[in-house]
């Protein structure tokens, strides 16, 4: 019986060719438009955490006490060296840094602007995240006092390679104090606060310019896979101030946040329109052959089969409207993971908030197994209203409408 019921849905879910195609067709697109714009948005997110991680603070960021609140120089963790050393002996560790921030004033011929300069080492940084990706203008050759330049903050400045900035900033007596710099690149991370407000020198540029020890800093960024070390290095250094990567960035915590709800919402739509149009053809496709329906159940044939072959003919349009969109949503997505959607014309817009103007997609199973049950759901959810026709219908009825 089974074998008879599968044969018949399979023949009647393709009696109407041009509705159950258009309807195969509107689950696809529907279904491969939403992923791509999911994929979209999770990639960009992605993207912003990865270069907020590689540029800014890692997984694990360490800072002196009170440093974070009043952000002055005297809190700056004095044994940076050598903490740093300790920690890469920790297990899981895959590298660590040290940086040192000095909030004062850029300053050039036709502008200045609230800036920081933060001292690093420059090898330590292209082992922490490749840093040399971020370069676009200019090279990692910085001679005797050359700097490194967020772009936001050269257009701001109106400066270029070569040209001449001043900072100016208080050294840990309180002086006021000021250095000439020439900038030898230009870098553009989508780090927004590395982009538009930081210059970056070498450690022995600047220590004794604020007369500092050259083992301080006011940060300590360690890159790890371990989501459990922070508790580690939590009890290492009770002193210390050490938070996780979305203590630090809760913007983009609230960011990813939002974008999962942005993405649920318009989840619920397409599978709202998916149910819909299950729903209009499946209803339709009944009326048309109520007195067919109506002869089954005059012989002798049970509701219960007639129940099972009409949710199998809705499944079926589903599952084949779902795969099609699959491959679909794949070749987009893939596409899109490797060559990116080109949105340079908007660039500097995307940079005011931290994004790339190449946007990458994310290809997540979770994208798949979620639309195929939400499918099979809406499926089978649709057949619900139209089977309540058939289950009121009596032979008589049958008769009398044939007439």
């Amino acid at each position: 019986m089974y074998k008879t019921i599968f044969s018949l849905a399979i023949k009647n879910a393709f009696l109407r060719r041009i509705r159950a195609s258009l309807l195969i067709l509107m689950i696809a697109s529907s279904m491969s438009v939403m992923l791509v714009i999911e994929g979209l948005y999770d990639g960009m997110t992605a993207s912003m955490i990865d270069k907020a991680l590689r540029s800014d603070s890692g997984e694990v960021t360490i800072f002196a006490k009170d440093y974070r609140l009043k952000q002055y120089i005297k809190y700056s963790i004095k044994d940076a060296d050598k903490i740093k050393k300790e920690l890469k002996e920790l297990n899981d560790v895959k590298s660590v840094l040290t940086r040192f921030k000095i909030n004062g004033l850029a300053g050039s011929a036709k502008a200045s602007y609230p800036s920081d300069l933060i001292a690093v080492d420059f090898k330590d940084e292209e082992e922490f995240g490749e840093f040399s990706e971020f370069i676009k203008e200019g090279s990692l050759k910085l001679g005797k006092n050359g700097c490194i330049i967020g772009k936001e903050l050269a257009k701001n400045l109106k400066l270029r390679l070569n040209s001449k900035v001043i900072f100016t900033s208080r050294d840990v007596n309180n002086n006021i104090v000021s250095k000439l710099f020439r900038i030898k690149a230009i870098i553009q991370s989508t780090n927004i606060n590395l982009d538009s407000k930081t210059l970056l020198v070498p450690k022995e540029a600047i220590y004794k310019h604020i007369g500092l020890d050259n083992s301080s800093a006011t940060q300590i960024a360690v890159r790890t896979d371990n989501e459990k070390l922070i508790d580690t290095i939590k009890e290492k250094y009770p002193s210390l101030d050490v938070m996780s990567f979305w203590q630090y960035n809760p913007l983009l915590n609230q960011m990813q946040d939002s974008m999962i709800i942005f993405n649920s919402i318009t989840f619920a739509i397409v599978m709202g329109v998916v149910f819909i149009g299950i729903l209009g053809v499946m209803y339709v496709s009944i009326l048309d052959r109520i007195r067919e329906f109506g002869i089954m159940l005059a012989v002798g044939y049970s509701y219960k089969y007639i129940r099972y072959q009409v949710m199998l003919e809705a499944v079926v349009l589903g599952l084949i409207g779902f795969i099609i969109g699959t491959v679909l949503s794949l070749v987009f997505l893939y596409y899109l993971h490797i060559y990116g959607l080109d949105m340079s014309e908007f660039s500097d817009g995307f940079a005011s908030f931290g994004m790339s103007s190449i946007l990458y997609t994310e290809i997540k199973t979770a994208y798949f197994t979620s639309i195929f049950l939400a499918i099979i759901f809406a499926s089978i959810l649709s057949v619900f209203l139209p089977l309540r026709k058939i289950k009121k219908l009596t032979p008589t009825d049958v008769i009398r409408n044939s007439l």
